[in-house]
């Protein structure tokens, strides 16, 4: 019996990216808005993520 493959994990994205953008917003003078920005784009990467693993099946 094949041992069943482990999913990819995109979820670090989720975390990484509303931390990340809010360090980044410090420097400029606007944490939430970039938190919010990190947050858009580590949602797309963990979705982007979910599809290709979904694919490999």
């Amino acid at each position: 019996m094949p041992k069943p493959r482990t999913p990819a994990a995109g979820g670090i994205f989720l975390f990484l990216g509303p931390v990340i953008g809010a360090l980044y917003g410090i420097g400029r003078g606007e944490p939430i808005l970039w938190m919010l920005y990190g947050f858009g784009i580590g949602f797309a990467l963990a979705v982007i993520i979910w599809l290709v693993d979904k694919r490999r099946g």
